[in-house]
């Protein structure tokens, strides 16, 4: 167990590079389950997670090769898959879930284990399972597990999604591109990872149409063909670079950040006082943010795409925790992302929840203590604000940042500031 070590004082200054966002790969990496042999995914992120899933899909029968230096993944499916992902690898990502829609498709049946994942609260599979459903599979639970069958195949249905859910779209989407007939979903998540899903899928050979909207039309085909595919920016490390370079009064430009993915969580920045400039660094697009003084506090709703999203909660409210002014900061995506406020609190925040509500009462500077993460945002959020904090700021379960942020450490130092990974004394006695 390892945690990270943060000196409070740095500014951030120089320029960043933003990889395949990883709520995007881990659905790629899924959806080659779809067709026999070997497809190759780019720009692929050296995180926990990409691992896990390259595990699970080991176990499924397929080989796979994760080249992290060439930011790669080769997936080679075989004819025949296995069709049981088990719970000591999907307790571990909830993302696991997400194999539940190609192999119930490939296969005719699947056993996937219920999910685990970050500690943000409870995000049920009610619309998974009924979108499945509504495509002529039987569902069941058993031992813990959520088993589907569909022995004649699938057929296109409509589907009506309650709330714009990513995971349920994905799973649904990938089901349905080898169902017979079409296939609409209504109130259908329009997040960039959907998107890229759906090009991805397109190059396979699927046929869809309204990607990027609320409403996906899958006409089904019969069988699919492996691709080659580069995997989107991740948003959110780019939305967390932003952040960043605003409360540190610093000056980052974030190279392959997509600032159409980020139009709300730069305008919030704008609104704070940072000068935001859409550049391009070595050919590929991205985004400057520079601060010269002290951010001014902003309040902030989260919403589904094109709303402000949901995991960068924890950077904006770190942001205000060292504003001037007041700002309330209300979540409506998932109940608990407030966890990471008492960690918070820990660093001297002047912060107090309501229900979904937060009240941020902003001060000069933070002041360095021991926390912990919760989550892959909550880490990175308290790690920013480990920076804006007087003396040192210990960040424990350093994994979970692991989880989304490729080499964080290191790419925090080469903007010139000091952080560090280091044994956690305190490990044993939490676990004991």
């Amino acid at each position: 167990m390892e945690r990270f070590r943060v000196v409070g004082g740095g500014r951030l200054q120089g320029v960043v590079r933003v990889t395949g966002a990883k709520n995007s790969v881990l659905k790629l990496m899924a959806a080659a389950l779809l067709a026999e042999g070997e497809t190759v995914l780019a720009d692929v992120p050296d995180i926990l997670d990409t691992r896990i899933m390259a595990e699970l899909l080991r176990r499924l029968g397929c080989r796979v090769d994760h080249d992290a230096a060439a930011a790669t993944v080769r997936i080679d499916v075989p004819g025949e898959l296995g069709s049981e992902a088990d719970y000591d690898l999907v307790r571990r990502m909830r993302a696991s879930i997400c194999v539940l829609g190609p192999l119930l498709a490939r296969c005719g049946k699947v056993s996937v284990a219920r999910p685990g994942g970050d500690n943000i609260g409870s995000r049920p599979l009610d619309m998974h399972i009924a979108g499945l459903q509504k495509l002529g599979a039987d569902v069941e639970s058993e031992h813990g597990n959520i088993v589907a069958t569909a022995p004649s195949g699938l057929t296109g249905a409509t589907i009506w999604l309650d709330f714009p859910s990513v995971g349920a779209t994905e799973n649904i989407l990938m089901a349905a591109v080898l169902a017979r007939g079409t296939t609409v979903i209504d109130n259908a998540a329009r997040e960039p990872e959907i998107v890229d899903l759906c090009l991805m899928l397109e190059q396979m050979g699927a046929r869809i149409s309204g990607a990027g909207t609320s409403t996906l039309e899958v006409e089904g085909v019969e069988r699919l063909s492996p691709t080659h595919h580069v995997s989107v920016p991740d948003r959110i490390v780019a939305g967390t670079w932003a952040y960043a370079a605003a409360m540190t009064r610093g000056d980052v430009t974030v190279r392959n950040g997509r600032a159409e993915h980020l139009e709300i969580a730069l305008d919030k920045l704008a609104t704070a006082g940072a000068d935001v400039s859409r550049v391009e660094v070595d050919g590929e697009p991205g985004f400057r943010v520079v601060m010269d003084g002290r951010p001014r506090a902003v309040d902030v709703v989260t919403l589904p795409f094109p709303g402000f999203a949901t995991d960068l909660l924890p950077m904006v409210l770190a942001l205000n925790s060292v504003a001037e002014g007041a700002a309330i900061v209300t979540e409506n995506v998932f109940e608990a992302r407030f966890m990471f406020v008492d960690e918070l609190a820990r660093l001297g925040a002047d912060v107090r929840t309501d229900g979904h509500h937060c009240l941020v009462r902003g001060r000069e500077r933070l002041s360095g203590a021991p926390v912990r993460a919760h989550d892959i945002r909550a880490g990175a959020g308290l790690v920013i604000a480990g920076l804006v904090a007087d003396g040192t700021t210990t960040v424990g379960d350093a994994y979970h940042v692991d989880r989304g942020y490729p080499g964080f450490a290191e790419q925090l130092r080469s903007l010139g500031v000091e952080v560090t990974r280091e044994t956690d004394p305190d490990a044993d006695l939490l676990d004991g």
